[in-house]
């Protein structure tokens, strides 16, 4: 299944043309042989651009890729997430080090935290890591602050760096500090992800997750940490409702918690509406609509009341992996809406445009008439301006 990229224009450069042809031949290989030669070979140019700090070659290469080659892409991003969330020392006698992120979603009508994490919160983390999801002879290092999507490392090369920095950390099994007040602002929306990330030191070839023990089972230690992990974080959201989500290598994780985001901003908007507007929650109405850059990039959802001309919530439902025009998107996103009590939809198939406001860059939503609107709480529940939900 396909990672999404956003559409770049093509570039062509000789360390660009070296990727595309042995990504090709990868994605042409007909044993696993062959596989291991040419990944070897394409390793070995990742790694040399990753330290060159040069992923402008690694993004060109997957964008052209995409969308001419799948089995060169897949191969090629499998083998660009591999070298930057994975590394290996000292051979075979050595340490295997994996970037892991552990995920949360999170709502308020308050501001969702972000920054440092205390020690104390740390440690009660690392036992429950320990304890439901990491295998037993796992060495880990916790960096000690709460990301925001725009506060984790930016690109590959960064996140390799970063990779390497917490991975030494783990292998002395010790804690990583971060300076929480280098990192960007945090965005505001109703609806985010946050994340604390962490890297894992195990001995070559040992089981990293408890899931890859003899005796262990990936459903029941996504339950247990669920329940005691997601306590141990509870702490670091006053305010808020949160859903721990199950730890897992970096980009893994995130990918898998952009998709479940999407659910869960509108599980949230309703949850907040409904507690905005509580003598109008059976009036709650959805309109659903697709939004076109130069090709279908999301579907958004506005919110509005009885008489259907007022958006006063929207949600962006972003196109992840290889979803497109063909898929079932409206009927994802009616089933969610109807499981969360909402009963009034609107599916449109006119396709928008993407358009933002020019004032504050907020998205315009779809309302009953057909029409895309800036999405406005009525002033008197002095919340003039919408927060977007994420």
């Amino acid at each position: 299944m396909k990672r999404t990229r956003s559409p770049r224009p093509p570039r062509s450069a000789p360390d660009t043309e070296a990727l595309l042809k042995e990504a090709r031949a990868l994605g042409l290989s007909s044993s696993r042989l062959e596989d291991a030669y040419w990944e070897a070979r394409l390793s070995n140019q990742i790694d040399t651009l990753l330290k060159g700090k040069d992923d402008d070659t690694l993004n060109a290469a997957l964008d052209h890729l995409y969308q001419s080659d799948d089995r060169g892409y897949e191969g090629l991003v499998d083998l660009v997430e591999s070298r930057t969330e994975s590394h290996s020392t000292g051979g075979d006698q050595g340490d295997d080090l994996l970037l892991i992120a552990i995920p949360i979603l999170a709502w308020s009508r308050y501001s969702i935290p972000s920054g440092p994490v205390s020690a104390a919160i740390l440690t009660n983390v690392r036992t429950q890591l320990m304890a439901h999801v990491l295998a037993a002879d796992t060495r880990l290092a916790l960096a000690n602050a709460l990301f925001s999507p725009d506060q984790i490392p930016p690109g590959f090369s960064a996140t390799a760096r970063f990779t390497g920095q917490l991975g030494r950390a783990a292998q002395q099994n010790v804690d990583f500090h971060v300076d929480a007040g280098q990192l960007p602002e945090a965005m505001h929306f109703l609806s985010d992800n946050r994340y604390i990330l962490a890297a894992v030191a195990v001995k070559h070839g040992a089981p990293i997750f408890r899931w890859q023990e003899q005796d262990g089972d990936r459903e029941q230690a996504e339950a247990q940490w669920k329940q005691q992990g997601g306590e141990v974080l509870r702490p670091l959201f006053p305010g808020c409702a949160i859903e721990a989500r199950l730890p897992l290598a970096f980009f893994s994780a995130c990918r898998d918690t952009d998709r479940a985001a999407r659910g869960y901003a509108i599980q949230a908007s309703v949850a907040f509406l409904n507690a905005t507007f509580p003598e109008a929650a059976d009036q709650l109405q959805a309109v659903i609509a697709p939004f076109h850059e130069r090709r279908l990039t999301e579907y958004r959802i506005g919110f509005t009341l009885a008489d259907g001309a007022k958006v006063v919530h929207g949600v962006v439902w972003p196109l992840l992996d290889a979803e497109d025009e063909n898929s079932d998107v409206p009927g994802q996103v009616e089933s969610i809406l109807t499981a969360a009590g909402v009963n009034r939809i609107t599916s449109l198939d006119h396709a928008f445009p993407a358009e933002y406001c020019d004032d504050c860059g907020a998205p315009y939503y779809p309302n009953q008439d057909g029409e895309t609107v800036h999405a406005e709480m009525p002033e008197e529940e002095g919340t003039p301006h919408s927060r977007h939900l994420h």
